[in-house]
């Protein structure tokens, strides 16, 4: 790989990382406009609200960016970049097309993404320490809670799908995968996506950051372009999300003239999976607590033990 080639990948990776969140972002409005009767969104700038996005852009950049006079004034500041930062890092391993379509091949692939994933909490802890806040101190203790129930399922859910191509290099994993798949890892797949939901907070998993208790969660404190952040890395977590079920669950870029149409394919599945994390927010309310974590432990848990053991019952079967 020559240095020309690592600059292609490495732009091309920002410039997904910056656009894709951004699209989602809008998508959101339009959809939640839509299901739910909402006007407003769908006015701005003419045709369909287009420019709702560019007024959010403005009105985040006009506001003051305030930080309380008990913070920890570095911790505080750090904590929405520690948020986004991980998943920059993930997107730039996720296989997106055939013949080396991805910014850095990672061997252990699955084991990267999960760490890297899971160190984005830290963003949240900081915050919600720093803020001098009790409510978000408290959000900040409920997320690590949600992290550390729901990581372990995710875990399982990826481990199953790697068990059944042989190998934790997502691209490996993309090369192995065969139609007959979806069934058979459908149950892993719902354990995944519903994981990556709990970690991301959104609804109906968004319990820290419940505005009708804790006003909202670590993020209480945050104005402006640094609370923006925090919103940019939701919607990239969804991006991410999206993509990595798309990847291990649903052949990723395999489809119709997969050689030159294969990236598409990988997008295709990535915005049809974040449309069900769009419509999920504006169909189930949210959940209690105590509701959240039973979910996790005596739900999720369960049913990812039983797709590794199915899927080792059919390994050696078929082998």
């Amino acid at each position: 790989m020559n240095l020309l080639d690592t600059l292609l990948r490495c732009v091309g990776t920002l410039v997904a990382f910056l656009v894709l969140p951004l699209v989602v972002g809008q998508t959101e409005h339009k959809v939640m406009a839509h299901m739910q009767g909402r006007l407003g969104p769908m006015y701005a700038g003419g045709f369909h609200g287009w420019a709702q996005l560019v007024a959010d852009g403005v009105k985040f950049v006009q506001k003051e960016n305030v930080v309380p006079s008990g913070a920890d004034r570095k911790v505080f500041q750090l904590a929405p970049a520690v948020a986004l930062l991980p998943y920059l890092l993930v997107l730039l391993v996720i296989p997106v097309g055939p013949g080396g379509m991805v910014g850095q091949a990672v061997d252990a692939g699955i084991f990267f993404v999960l760490a890297v994933m899971g160190v984005g909490v830290l963003g949240s802890l900081m915050a919600g320490w720093a803020s001098a806040n009790k409510f978000s101190l408290l959000g900040a203790l409920r997320t690590a809670a949600q992290l550390m129930s729901y990581e372990l399922p995710m875990l399982l859910a990826a481990a199953s799908v790697a068990m059944a191509a042989g190998t934790v290099a997502l691209p490996g994993i993309v090369d192995a995968f065969h139609w007959w798949w979806v069934p058979w890892q459908a149950i892993g797949a719902f354990v995944f996506f519903t994981a990556g939901l709990a970690e991301l907070q959104r609804p109906p998993f968004d319990m820290p950051v419940a505005d009708s208790e804790i006003i909202f969660g670590a993020y209480t404190e945050y104005t402006g372009l640094r609370f923006a952040l925090f919103l940019l890395a939701e919607y990239a977590g969804i991006v991410v999300l999206c993509a990595l079920t798309s990847v291990l669950f649903l052949g990723g870029w395999h489809g119709p003239f997969e050689d030159q149409l294969g990236w598409l394919w990988t997008l295709a599945k990535t915005f049809a999976l974040a449309f069900v994390v769009l419509w999920l927010r504006v169909t189930y309310p949210r959940l209690r607590e105590d509701q959240l974590m039973r979910f996790a432990w005596t739900v999720l848990i369960p049913l990812a033990l039983a797709q590794l053991a199915l899927t080792g019952i059919i390994k050696v079967a078929i082998s």
